[in-house]
Order: C-alpha cells, then structure tokens, then sequence
C-alpha cells in the first residue's frame, strides 16, 4: 500500500532516496498507511458564500480595529496559511512544498513522528542524552520504549557516539526512530554531518533519523561569518535532497524569535511529509500563527532575524569571556552554537563540579534577586552546570554582577 495523496512531481525532483534497503511503507503503522485523511471544508473552496463549514457568519468577537481583523478569523484558516510553507521552504532551499510541514511548535512535530512510524507497545526510539526531554516525554505518552545511547562527554565535547549508535541499532530491530540534537541541548553542541550520515546508512536499520535543529541559525550564521565549521554545510536540511529516511526538525522559536506563536517545521521528502499531514489534526495553523510566521519568513524577516542572531552570538561570547574572569565558574562546557551556554560551577578548594552549589546559586538567583536560569546539573556529563540563555546586554550583565558575587 502507498502512502495517500503523495505529489508525485514533487518527489521526483529529490536527486536521491538513498539508502537503498530503506521501504518508508514498511515503517508506517498500518492503520496510519490505511486511513482516509479527513477532509476540511476550506481543502476545497475558499472564496464566495461560504455555508459549508458552521461558521459565524457575524464575525469574531474581538475589540474592533485589532491587529488581527483583517484575517477573517470567523473563517477556518485558508490552507496557503499565507504561504507560510513556501517561504520556509524557500528559505531552506528545498524544490517543492511539498517537502515541508508545519506544526504547533517543534513539539507536535516529536509527537506526531512518533505516532506515525512508532508502534504502541512495540517499538522504540532511540536517543543520546543528554538531549531534549521531550523525545522521552512523548515516547512515554505513546507507549514506545527508550533506547539510550549517551553522548561522548569527555571534556565537555558532548559528541554522538557513532560506533555505539550503530551496534544498538544492528542489536535492536525494533528501533524505529533516532533522535540526534543538533546543536544539542543543553550542549549546544552540533553534530558533524558525516556522522548524521554514518546512523543514515547503517544497513541494519530501516526506521527514521530525526535531526532537531532547533538553534541551527546560530551555527549557520557564524559559519556565514567566517567564525566556525570551515565551508561544508552544517543543517541535515541539505542532506533531504538524497536522504528518503531522514526527517530535519526546526521551529521559529529560537532565531526567529516567536516563541509564542508554537510554529514548528519538519523537512523531509515528500512521502513522509504527506504520512504527517494525513495523520495531524486538521486546522492544525492558526491564522495569526501563520500570517505572523509568513511575516517573519519573509525577506526583511529573514534580514532582521539574522542581524539579532549575530547580536546574540556576539553577546554569547562576551558572557563566555566574563565566566571565564569568575574563579568558581569553571569550563563553559559543549561546542557553543546555540543561544545559551553551558557554565560549571566548581567547589573552589577542590576545583571540581559542584552540583549542590549550582542548585543554592540558581535558586538564590531565581527567588531572590530577579534572575531565572536553568539548573542542569543532573544531567549525564553536566555535573554542576547551569544553562545561561543569552539576554540582552544589560540583562547579560546583570547574570554576570549576581555570579561574581554570589560564587565570591
């Protein structure tokens, strides 16, 4: 059975859809493959005297002369969603819509992959802490089981440990999917994508390569600067071109600075994309999610969301530089290529991690004195560490004056 509704132009135009044992009808659920995608009423008109859909016909009860009133929001959102999907498509450089999806953040992007490809009670996933939580949090919620095979944390390099990735995927034929974070958080670590390829390539496993690309901008910004990463690309994105297994997972949230508009995005080729918008709930993009991200996608957008990646990057470094002038902050661990950093506190005398010391300085911070970080310091290879958002200038500042007094 092929997968329904697959444009099949827009499939041919991948140059590849390697590798060659990889069947994407054989991972599918079988009841997802079978369905008959639901059909909304805007799928088939969206102009004229529209009686089709139980609307209010009167209007949104909303304030007149809102920002918003323009978008008709007595209507279910127009399918184009103010063409949202072919802006980032063009933005990543892909040939056709097609081999793009929107979701409600990031999020629904995990769940939905999982609900796809994933059995309930059967199959696994497999991820490489320490990650992103919710790859565990929605296995859970899926009933599929967790394969952990932890990053190479060394010295703070927070590197996938491809050997290992490998022999758990030869051992286990019921991983379906690998989750890789890249750049990694809470690492901000990016994985190289000869190793992305190496997991992709692996003979012995037919499933899915999930690469969450949340704080990809801030990598590839820097590259664009001249500053890291040498010239070979540095998102999974340009490797969906040849690659039928893999799925590029990003969101506006980061670079793009709409966090609260929950609008994710997954690349892939088009038989995957078509498996998620069959199965995702319908109307899934709101109107002002979609025409706030059309806005953000477009040329002064993207202009405008490059010109703050560099401000943040460049405040990164100056924060990492301070940390560095604070005695009890030890390494600034992970490779650096998000918007956050990584900082150890140690137990001075010893000159070790200090986990408890970390927790009493985050929540002194965070109950006391107005300033609210993360304490990661429980996770794998990040004894001691507190994430540190960038902030603004003065807010950058303001994280620095508390940690040299509080850790004097």
């Amino acid at each position: 059975m092929q997968v329904q509704g697959v444009d099949a132009e827009a499939y041919a135009l991948a140059r590849a859809h390697k590798p060659e044992h990889f069947v994407l009808e054989r991972i599918v659920r079988p009841n997802i493959l079978a369905l008959e995608p639901y059909r909304c009423a805007r799928d088939d008109f969206q102009e004229g005297v529209l009686l089709d859909a139980n609307e209010n016909a009167l209007g949104p009860a909303i304030a007149p002369g809102s920002a918003y009133e323009s978008l008709d929001l007595h209507r279910y959102p127009d399918p184009s969603l103010h063409a949202a999907r072919e802006r980032a498509t063009a933005l990543r450089g892909l040939p056709h819509p097609a081999y793009t999806f929107l979701g409600v953040g990031s999020d629904e992007v995990i769940d939905l992959i999982q609900r796809c490809f994933a059995r309930p009670g059967q199959d696994k996933i497999l991820i490489c802490p320490p990650t992103y939580g919710m790859y565990r949090v929605s296995a859970s919620i899926n009933d599929i089981g967790v394969v952990q095979v932890p990053l190479v944390t060394a010295n703070g390099a927070f590197q996938l440990d491809t050997p290992r990735v490998q022999a758990a995927l030869r051992a286990d034929p019921a991983i379906r999917i690998v989750f890789l974070c890249s750049p990694g958080n809470p690492t901000g670590t990016l994985i190289p994508l000869r190793d992305v390829q190496q997991v992709l390539d692996t003979p012995e496993f037919a499933g899915l390569v999930v690469v969450d690309e949340a704080y990809i901008d801030f990598a590839a910004e820097e590259q664009a600067l001249g500053r890291k990463h040498g010239t070979e690309p540095v998102s999974a994105v340009s490797l969906v071109h040849e690659y039928a297994n893999l799925v590029v997972s990003q969101t506006l949230s980061k670079s793009f600075g709409l966090a609260g508009v929950r609008l994710g995005l997954a690349f892939a080729q088009p038989p995957i994309v078509q498996v998620m918008n069959n199965t995702k709930a319908p109307y899934n993009i709101s109107s002002p999610a979609a025409w706030l991200a059309s806005q953000s996608l477009s040329e002064e957008g993207v202009a405008r969301m490059r010109e703050n990646v560099r401000t943040l990057v460049d405040e990164r470094d100056r924060l990492c530089r301070a940390l560095g002038a604070i005695p009890a902050i030890g390494a600034v661990l992970g490779g650096n290529d998000a918007n956050f950093v990584l900082a150890q506190v140690l137990d001075r005398p010893r000159g070790v991690p200090d986990s408890q010391r970390a927790a009493h300085v985050y929540e002194t911070m965070a109950r006391h004195r107005g300033l609210v970080v993360r304490n990661r310091s429980s996770e794998l290879g990040c004894a001691g560490c507190l994430r540190i958002t960038i902030g603004t200038a003065a807010e950058n500042d303001l994280c620095i004056a508390l940690l040299t007094e509080l850790l004097a």
